[in-house]
């Protein structure tokens, strides 16, 4: 199997060099904006050769399609033009706005929209790792309008490295990331602002810091050219998520000025209710 992968990031990257390893792929393609992360990625052997767009796309049997979700809105019409056979996937973390520039496209069928759920704080190339999707949940989205050997190929893709499969539509994909991603995301730049904002005064603030705090503002060490994309696309879904998200804080911040700590108490025991989901 040729495979081209357009974006050779940290997901991209990461991709190439997990279908390398695990023998779905036998020669990877890569093609990027920047020829500095292609000459990364030989370096790294994530991919055999680098190429134009028109040449990998002519070269492949699947183009994995890695870039911001707003570069999607004009690369991925371009890419389906030129396709007769092979497979196009995207991995962005929005979708409806992606797929609406496509749902007309003669060759809408050649396309698989999904969204492997893995991730690190890193960017680039050398971020990629080849175990980073082993074991995750990647969203096969609206499959009924790809291809039926499309999609095959796809679930053949994903089963390789492997990942556990579920299919959503288009809204209910982008509510549910909204949840379970971006408001993470939105929290950990909120909340590194906030300590940045009063380190100013209190230099010694990261002496004392710890596991805990560096697992909460992990995320805020993410790429904004990756992030704004995904916020500006998702926008409404976020913003529905993040007023929920006020509103607790707003509890929170009353309680306290109530001193009312049984209550306090036991918001936290109901929040402890998410250990028996994520186990």
């Amino acid at each position: 199997m040729r495979i081209a992968v357009v974006g050779v990031g940290l997901i991209g990257g990461s991709l190439a060099i997990t279908l390398k390893e695990n023998g779905f792929a036998q020669h990877i393609i890569g093609v990027d904006a920047k020829q500095e992360n292609l000459d990364k990625a030989i370096r790294r052997r994530l991919i055999d050769e680098d190429k134009s767009l028109e040449a990998a796309v002519a070269a492949s049997d699947i183009i994995i399609l890695s870039t911001p979700v707003d570069a999607l809105l004009h690369l991925l019409p371009r890419v389906l033009d030129q396709v007769d056979q092979q497979v196009v996937i995207d991995v962005g973390s929005t979708k409806s706005r992606v797929l609406e520039v496509v749902d007309y496209h003669p060759k809408r069928g050649r396309f698989v929209a999904t969204h492997p759920m893995a991730g690190t704080e890193y960017s680039g190339p050398e971020a990629a790792i080849p175990k980073l999707f082993e074991g995750k949940c990647t969203v096969i989205i609206d499959q009924e309008q790809s291809d039926k050997d499309a999609l095959e190929r796809v679930r053949n893709l994903y089963q390789s490295i492997p990942m556990r499969m579920v299919e959503l539509d288009r809204q209910a994909h982008d509510l549910h990331t909204a949840y379970v991603s971006h408001i993470s995301h939105i929290s950990s730049f909120a909340l590194a602002l906030t300590v940045l904002e009063k380190e100013r005064d209190e230099s010694r603030i990261f002496e004392l810091a710890s596991g805990g705090f560096d697992s909460t503002v992990r995320l805020a060490k993410s790429s904004p050219d990756m992030w704004v994309p995904i916020f500006r696309q998702n926008r409404d879904n976020v913003l529905d998520v993040l007023d929920e998200h006020i509103n607790q804080l707003a509890r929170f911040r009353s309680l306290l000025i109530k001193k009312d700590f049984e209550t306090f108490y036991s918001l936290m025991q109901e929040a402890n209710r998410i250990k028996r989901i994520l186990s």
